[in-house]
């Protein structure tokens, strides 16, 4: 048989494969969009259950539902993984407003997770105004000392990234209390991380990182109005006070779990492909957004998979994570197990970007497998999904990486997320049914191809047009 020959069936046999991919992509998407279950169970996990902070009574019961959920699908095994997580709780509604020129400004306000109470009496102190570290570094011990320092730096509206515009500003959040506490201050509050104007404050991880106890000081976060309120007073010239009052605590740590879930390969059932969201979220809202839908749609990819009739080559798992929120620990003991266990994993995909329509994917990977997954770019487009990238995958799957898996994250339309992200309007009725689906078969369509063609295979490829 001559190469021409040889050439001509290696084309027809690819033309063969891309047909049969086409066609069970618009299956997957089908049963998705008309008989799906990812909205059925976000409806009970955000309104029936509710915010799920790591360590709370909602988080366990969230844990016991998704199991049980998981059960019913039958799948080859469901399992708990154990973990121990740390509980925050807010305590009473925190009070907050500023005093200029005797008038009294009402504002508001949330504590930071893991932040520290103020005295039962709250705390009241003149307050200054700083958009950077290196704006606070410049002012010195002098000008901040026995003062509250307001964190004022806004996230970057010209920024299309909305993600890039988040990972700007939030070290001030994260890292604000441990820098003025440094210098003196006495409270920090810092801006929302939002890029809309409204009077939700929003809340986030923040850490005290090696400070000892007693100079530990209260953090809270302000809503994008109250600071755009408080910013005009000062820049006019006034010296305003600032009082706040919270009441959270930190507990001891406390026992929790990973919830997973697995079909086994029938012909490679050591290779492990893993897809999941956290099951935690902050305590203002029910989570929906965050991360309420990366929990469901990685449910459906499964549920998915067998409605279609799909019988995985490889071991492909839904990994639900506990404590992404506030210490990332359910992701790093599913990789500290992964690793004693020697589990070969190829592949991870994670939906932690809210239930908004999906656009496409990022990934963390070699070169190779890039190639490999442009090729699958056209499979998408009738779905209007466009976006391939190297890039972030996830931080729950991050503690994974190694040379040889292929990390990926769900990229769904950003430029609402941040309106609800780690507020009180991340609810239920801020996701719409048909983009949630939609996104639970776009993941499903990435795992089924990652688990037909393996990774690498665009070396196999190369070797065939040769």
């Amino acid at each position: 048989m001559n190469k021409i020959v040889i050439l001509l069936l290696a084309l027809f046999c690819v033309s063969i494969q891309a047909q049969n991919d086409e066609a069970t992509l618009k299956s997957i998407y089908k049963k998705s969009l008309t008989n799906g279950q990812s909205y059925v169970w976000l409806d009970y996990l955000s309104n029936e259950i509710g915010g799920r902070l790591s360590g709370s009574e909602n988080a366990e019961k969230a844990v016991r539902y998704v199991k049980s959920e998981l059960e019913k699908l039958d799948l080859d095994k469901v399992w708990l993984q154990e973990v121990m997580v740390p509980k925050w709780v807010r305590g009473e509604k925190e009070v907050g407003y500023f005093v200029s020129d005797g008038n009294k400004f009402d504002v508001n306000i949330c504590a930071l997770g893991g932040s520290t109470a103020t005295s039962n009496e709250g705390l009241q102190a003149k307050i200054v105004e700083v958009k950077s570290f290196e704006e606070l570094e410049a002012l010195g011990e002098e000008k901040v000392k026995g003062k509250i320092v307001f964190f004022n730096g806004a996230m970057q509206a010209d920024l299309i990234n909305t993600f890039e515009a988040y990972g700007g500003c939030s070290k001030q959040r994260y890292a604000g209390a441990y820098e003025a506490s440094k210098l003196g201050a006495v409270g920090v509050i810092v801006r929302s991380l939002n890029l809309r104007q409204d009077d939700l404050p929003h809340t986030g991880s923040m850490s005290y990182q090696d400070l000892p106890e007693d100079k530990r000081i209260p953090s809270a976060a302000i809503s994008t109005n109250d600071a755009n309120k408080l910013s005009e007073v000062i820049t006019n010239g006034e010296n305003p006070e600032f009082y706040f009052k919270q009441n959270c605590k930190q507990y001891e740590d406390v026992l929790s779990y990973n919830v997973i879930g697995e079909i086994t390969g029938n012909e490679f059932p050591d290779e492990y492909m893993i897809v999941g969201g956290h099951l935690d979220s902050w305590d203002l809202g029910d989570g929906s957004h965050d991360d309420g839908a990366g929990v469901v749609q990685s449910m459906e990819v499964l549920r998915l998979l067998k409605e279609s009739g799909i019988k995985p080559k490889r071991s492909i798992r839904v990994v639900l994570f506990m404590n992404e929120e506030n210490g990332l620990r359910g992701g790093l003991k599913y990789a500290e197990v992964a690793k004693e266990k020697g589990e070969n994993h190829i592949f991870a995909l994670e939906s932690d970007s809210g239930g908004f329509t999906p656009r496409g994917f990022s990934f963390d990977c070699s070169d190779g497998n890039l190639e490999q997954i442009e090729q699958w770019r056209s499979l998408f487009k009738p779905y209007l999904i466009h976006f391939f990238e190297k890039g972030y995958s996830g931080a729950d799957i991050g503690p994974l990486k190694n040379d040889n898996i292929v990390l990926a994250g769900l990229r769904p339309d950003s430029q609402r997320y941040f309106d609800h992200h780690h507020a009180s309007n991340d609810t239920f009725d801020a996701v719409n049914k048909r983009e949630l689906e939609l996104g639970a078969a776009t993941m499903t369509s990435l795992v089924y191809l990652f688990d037909k063609y393996g990774v690498n295979q665009i070396k196999n490829n190369a070797q065939i047009k040769d």
